[in-house]
């Protein structure tokens, strides 16, 4: 579906065939798909991680040869990038590598026709590595194993790697991972992605509940109502839900065109301006995360009992939230961005943020 879609090369740049839309532009479409598809809108939006992974990392030369293969070849992108799983061994090959272990959270990775691949020589960030990979090269075993109660056709299960050659030409750089602000910005995308996926999710619920109260919730005896729109509890709990959520998406919207100033600023991006356009995704995905949480629970205060039948599958916009809310902890975010503001310390670039 998404390889007849024409989607799948939004970022990458005219110069290579591609479409080269604003990443405000390609984030709102992942909260746009994620209203009705959560799991395709996660596909969608680490498709155009792995295109800026490219652009960011990559030589002229593999960003041409890699970015025309995309437009050209249809490319699907899936990762192997997870760099809290240390499952992943490394050893030097020659002018390449060896990589023997696993790797978890691999999304996409199934139907993928190239991955990304990140190992690590040591502890500092400039000791990271980037691959581009086939993923049906010797040695690559994408498994079937994610059965996360939320995003359920994300494939985001393991990749498993049994003496796979890492050619020292299958390694993105120069400029490389760490090599400056601007590199640092492929972990804001990921952040980015996440809100907006909370943020549709938030979206459809709300939406598919009102929806569903038209047609099938009677009002409350005691509310002295003719139907359940009328009945000023409900009217109550869906303002304050999409009150809620407007502040969200106002919020998240800042934050898109902030990055995209930052993305414009190229090799002139500073450090200090990195760090604070980090914050403002922090706040942006927070509050998102709390509203998505909350909305996606409350949309059955509106609905009813029988909303809950399997069939109607309203669970799976919280399922979908509470899996994504959990890809690093929240409350470190509310840390990082309490930091700032008591002792302007910025986040570390070279981490999740």
């Amino acid at each position: 579906m998404l390889r007849d879609s024409g989607l799948l090369t939004l970022a990458v740049p005219r110069q290579w065939g591609g479409q080269q839309l604003a990443w405000p532009d390609i984030l709102r479409l992942v909260r746009s798909l994620a209203e009705v598809d959560s799991s395709l809108a996660h596909l969608f939006g680490f498709q155009h991680l792995q295109v800026a992974s490219i652009l960011l990392f990559g030589s002229g030369a593999q960003q041409e040869k890699y970015l025309r293969a995309t437009v050209d070849e249809r490319w699907f992108w899936g990762n192997a990038v997870n760099a809290r799983d240390t499952r992943l061994s490394v050893q030097k090959s020659g002018d390449g590598y060896v990589l023997d272990g696993l790797k978890s959270f691999c999304s996409g990775a199934r139907d993928s026709d190239v991955l990304n691949v990140s190992f690590t020589l040591g502890t500092s960030p400039t000791e990271r590595r980037f691959a581009v990979v086939p993923t049906h090269r010797a040695g690559i075993r994408v498994r079937d194993d994610w059965d996360n109660m939320g995003q359920r056709q994300t494939d985001s299960g393991t990749v498993a790697f049994d003496q796979v050659l890492i050619d020292q030409t299958d390694l993105l750089g120069p400029p490389g991972v760490a090599s400056s602000p601007r590199a640092t910005l492929r972990n804001l995308i990921g952040q980015l992605v996440l809100t907006e996926i909370y943020l549709g999710n938030a979206r459809g619920a709300l939406q598919s509940a009102v929806a569903y109260m038209s047609e099938h919730v009677q009002p409350w005896a005691m509310a002295g109502v003719d139907s359940a729109a009328q009945d000023p509890v409900m009217q109550l709990q869906a303002g304050d839900q999409w009150i809620q959520l407007q502040t969200a998406e106002a919020l998240a919207d800042r934050a898109l065109e902030r990055f995209q100033r930052a993305w414009d600023a190229g090799d002139a991006l500073t450090a200090e301006q990195r760090g604070v356009l980090a914050l403002d995704i922090a706040a942006a995905r927070v509050h998102a995360g709390r509203v998505a949480l909350q909305v996606t629970s409350e949309i059955f205060e509106l609905t009813g009992a029988r909303s809950t039948a399997r069939r109607h599958g309203f669970d799976r916009y919280w399922r979908n939230v509470r899996v994504h809310t959990l890809h690093d902890p929240l409350d470190h975010r509310k840390k990082a961005v309490g930091r700032w503001l008591l002792t302007g310390e910025i986040p570390d670039p070279f981490g999740y943020g």
